[in-house]
C-alpha cells in the first residue's frame, strides 16, 4: 500500500520539478520593473533659456512620480540638431529621453534641404507638456513702443532692422521673418545659440528686436528691461494684460497667433509601455498643484497627450511651417 502510494505520488512531484524548471528561467529573464535607474532627460537649450525652465519642472515631478531621479543634461547647438544627435545614439531602453519644442519637431526639418533628422521617424512620442505664447520684444528705453515704431525704424534703418532669435528655423526666426514680411518692412536675422544669449544682446540693444517666450518677456518686462509689442497668441495674457494680440497689433498678421508647445520623446523603437509609463507620470504631474503653479508662472497652458499625440501635433504644425518656410526661402543646404 505504501509502496503503490509512493509511486502514485511520484509522477506529480516530477511533474512540479519539471514545472519549476522550466518557469525558472523564464523568471530569471522577466527585466526589472522600470525605472530601475535614473534617467536621463536631454535639453536642447542652455541653462537659463525658457525651454530649460520647462524641462527641468517636468524632470522634477517626473522623477517624484516615478520614483527615480531625471538628470537634465544641456546639449545647445545647431538649433537642437546636437541634442537629437545624441539621443539617436543612445539604446531605445526609455533611460535617456529628450525635450523637443515645435521648433525642432515642425520647423528646422525643413530649414535644411538635406534633413538633418525625421521627427516622426526618429522619435517616440511621451507626451505634449503644454502650450505657450510668444511675444515680440524691444530693449526698453529704445523709443519704440508700438509694432508701428519697429516698421518706421526698419524702413529708415539701412537693411532694416536686426532681429534675434534662438536658431535659424525656431519659431521666433520665422513668427519674425513672417511679420516684417506682412509690413513690407526690411530686416535682418541675428541667430543665436539659445533664447539666453539673444536675450542679453537684446538688452544690450546689440539687436533691435526679437521674439522671446512668454515667461523670459514677462520676467523683463516687469524688470523694465524690454518692451513687448505684441504677443502671437488669440487671447492676451494674464502675464502681459496691456500687450496687443498680433491681432490687435496688426490684423493683417492674425494669422501669426501660433502658440509655441514643447514635448518630452524618446528614440524610435522605445517599447510603448514604457512611453505609457511615462504618459501616465506627466498626468499624474498635470494634477500636481506645484507642477501647475510653476507653469502658470511661466504662461504655459498645460494639456493632456497620448504618446501618438506628439506625432499628430508635429504633422499638424509642419503642414503650416513648410509652406511658410518656402515662401520666404528660408530654406538652405
Amino acid at each position: 500500500m505504501t509502496s503503490s502510494k509512493a509511486h502514485c505520488i511520484r509522477p506529480a512531484a516530477l511533474a512540479a520539478t519539471l514545472a519549476c524548471a522550466a518557469w525558472w528561467p523564464f523568471a530569471q529573464a522577466q527585466p526589472a520593473a522600470y525605472p530601475a535607474k535614473p534617467l536621463q532627460l536631454v535639453a536642447q537649450q542652455p541653462p537659463g533659456s525658457g525651454s530649460d525652465a520647462m524641462t527641468r519642472v517636468w524632470a522634477d515631478c517626473a522623477a517624484r512620480e516615478l520614483g527615480q531621479s531625471v538628470v537634465v543634461q544641456n546639449k545647445p547647438g545647431a538649433n537642437g540638431i546636437l541634442a537629437v544627435n545624441f539621443l539617436k545614439g543612445q539604446p531605445a531602453d526609455g533611460y535617456t529621453l529628450m525635450s523637443i519644442g515645435m521648433s525642432q519637431m515642425s520647423i528646422t526639418p525643413y530649414v535644411y534641404r538635406q534633413r538633418p533628422y525625421d521627427p516622426l521617424a526618429d522619435f517616440d512620442g511621451v507626451a505634449v507638456l503644454g502650450t505657450s505664447p510668444l511675444v515680440l520684444a524691444v530693449p526698453a528705453g529704445s523709443g519704440i513702443a508700438r509694432l508701428q515704431d519697429l516698421d518706421r525704424l526698419a524702413r529708415a534703418t539701412p537693411g532694416g532692422v536686426n532681429f534675434g532669435s534662438p536658431g535659424k528655423g525656431s519659431p521666433a526666426h520665422l513668427l519674425t521673418s513672417a511679420l516684417l514680411d506682412k509690413m513690407g518692412a526690411p530686416g535682418t536675422h541675428v541667430p543665436f545659440v539659445g533664447e539666453g544669449a539673444g536675450l542679453t544682446a537684446l538688452m544690450g540693444q546689440q539687436i533691435q528686436a526679437m521674439t522671446l517666450v512668454m515667461g523670459t518677456a514677462a520676467a523683463q518686462v516687469k524688470a523694465g528691461k524690454l518692451t513687448a509689442l505684441a504677443v502671437f497668441g488669440a487671447q492676451r495674457s494674464p502675464l502681459l494684460p496691456d500687450v496687443p494680440t498680433i491681432a490687435e497689433a496688426l490684423p493683417a498678421a492674425a494669422d501669426l497667433a501660433r502658440p509655441s508647445w514643447i514635448a518630452v520623446v524618446a528614440r524610435a523603437g522605445t517599447p510603448p509601455e514604457l512611453l505609457n509609463r511615462l504618459n501616465a507620470a506627466t498626468e499624474k504631474c498635470r494634477s500636481d498643484a506645484q507642477y501647475k503653479s510653476r507653469f502658470d508662472a511661466m504662461n504655459v497652458s498645460l494639456t493632456a497627450t497620448a504618446p501618438r499625440d506628439v506625432r499628430v501635433w508635429a504633422e499638424r504644425d509642419a503642414a503650416v511651417w513648410r509652406p511658410l518656410i518656402d515662401k520666404l526661402g528660408l530654406a538652405t543646404e
